[in-house]
């Protein structure tokens, strides 16, 4: 028999993907279960396994190439003498090559699985057919660390066990060194790319894209979903609302626990985090003439990626972390980020946004909200600031302007006012709590 292997819906807005490398060759081998590509996404670079043996027979779509989603993109056969009859029939594969295979990529009838596959799992990560349902970091780590993991509830989507569940069932942590941001001094690194609230020791540079001039060239995948994102939010009615924020006692933690690993844009999460758990109506959704109140408080914070695209990382309860594992958290997550190894649910389930173009010196400046979500929270730079307290005298405090996007479906200025000045009290006067 002769097998399709289709190309994977990586993610819900993904539309075609784009094929990095084939790790098979025709006429090579292929187990079950075993890498055959690595597709890029609108976000990162996933491994596709197969569903079937047999052997690679004929590769539809070279490496370097773009399918729509559902396209089969190559042929297996399940024995050596099928290789002949897959080659005939790949004529009419490419003939058809521009449709949408009939098979849904990600069902768990399609001969290819990825991270994201829809398949039904039970609650220890595995499918209907038994079969253990983990992202390929996941399997990396729970050999590395001699966990089985059949004995692992997975906590990603439909059961599916991540990384974070095998680091928890090993008890042990992973955590990865910062990549300095594109065009930023060494000093900003342990913020891992986003703005210091405290000024930096010396001036960051801002992240240039290599580009020759007169040069037109097409958009990678990345590009093509923050163009997508960006047009679906103007079907949005959002407003904006700012406040401004006295950081000196938050710079006072950060430097106390700066030497433990803590990076800023772990506190500014922590705090938007606990300040959530106090307002659910801002880290909801619209959801068809309906409001979705989420059951987690995940914080989705912007990066900006090496070839000039944009990436959310998500740190997901942030609410619920400490601040020192939040912290690990973070450095593991840029650093795969900018790698282009995150996992889907790793930049995809955010519920609130963080967008700091602080760490540039920008005073302040609108955040586009996309996603779906409710609300993103644009973080300015802190600065010395000349201040009249209440009772006339004048003094110099750092102070840090936010200012809010929000979807007025669902978040009224009120609602986000309100917010916005609980966000203000915790850093202004409980700081100390970040770290309880």
């Amino acid at each position: 028999m002769i097998h399709d292997i289709f190309m994977p819906a990586l993610s819900s807005t993904m539309t075609e993907g784009k094929i990095v490398e084939w790790t098979k060759s025709p006429g090579d081998k292929v187990e079950k279960g075993e890498t055959v590509l690595v597709v890029e996404s609108d976000k990162a670079d996933m491994d596709v396994e197969s569903f079937n043996e047999g052997y690679l027979a004929v590769i539809l779509v070279e490496a370097g190439q773009e399918a729509p989603v559902g396209s089969a993109i190559a042929l297996i056969a399940e024995t050596e003498a099928e290789i002949e009859e897959a080659k005939k029939q790949a004529a009419s594969h490419q003939g058809s090559s521009s449709a949408p295979a009939k098979a849904a990529p990600a069902a768990v009838t399609a001969p290819v699985t990825v991270a994201t596959a829809t398949t039904t799992a039970t609650s220890n990560g595995s499918n209907a057919s038994g079969r253990i349902v983990a992202s390929p970091r996941a399997k990396k780590l729970a050999k590395k660390f001699g966990v089985d993991l059949k004995t692992i509830q997975g906590s990603g989507p439909y059961g599916r066990i991540i990384a974070a569940d095998v680091e928890q069932a090993s008890g042990q942590a992973v955590t990865a060194p910062v990549a300095t941001p594109v065009g930023v001094a060494p000093q900003a690194t342990a913020n891992a790319a986003l703005a210091v609230v405290a000024a930096p020791a010396a001036p960051i540079s801002t992240p240039v894209v290599n580009v020759t001039p007169g040069e037109t060239v097409p958009l990678n995948t990345l590009q093509k979903a923050v163009v997508q994102n960006m047009m679906a939010s103007l079907q949005v009615p959002t407003y904006h609302v700012a406040y401004t924020i006295t950081t000196d006692a938050l710079d006072r933690l950060y430097k106390q626990i700066k030497p433990k690993g803590v990076t800023m844009t772990a506190l500014l999460a922590k705090a938007i985090a606990v300040t959530l758990t106090k307002h659910p109506i801002v880290n909801a959704r619209y959801s068809q003439d309906a409001i979705s109140y989420n059951s987690e408080i995940n914080i989705a914070v912007a990066v900006a990626m090496p070839d000039g695209g944009l990436i959310t990382p998500v740190l997901r309860n942030a609410d619920q972390m400490d601040i020192y594992s939040l912290s690990r958290t973070w450095k593991d997550l840029v650093s795969r980020s900018r790698a282009k190894k995150l996992q889907p649910e790793e930049y995809s389930t955010g519920t609130f946004t963080l967008s700091n173009l602080g760490m540039f010196g920008v005073d302040n400046f609108d955040a586009i909200l996309t996603g779906g979500l409710g609300s993103i929270l644009a973080v300015g730079a802190s600065k010395p600031q000349l201040v009249a307290d209440d009772s006339g005298m004048m003094g110099v405090k750092r102070q840090m302007k936010i200012n809010i996007t929000c979807d007025h479906r669902i978040i009224y200025g009120a609602q986000a006012a309100a917010f916005l000045k609980d966000l203000a009290t915790l850093i202004e006067t409980d700081a100390q709590s970040l770290t309880l």
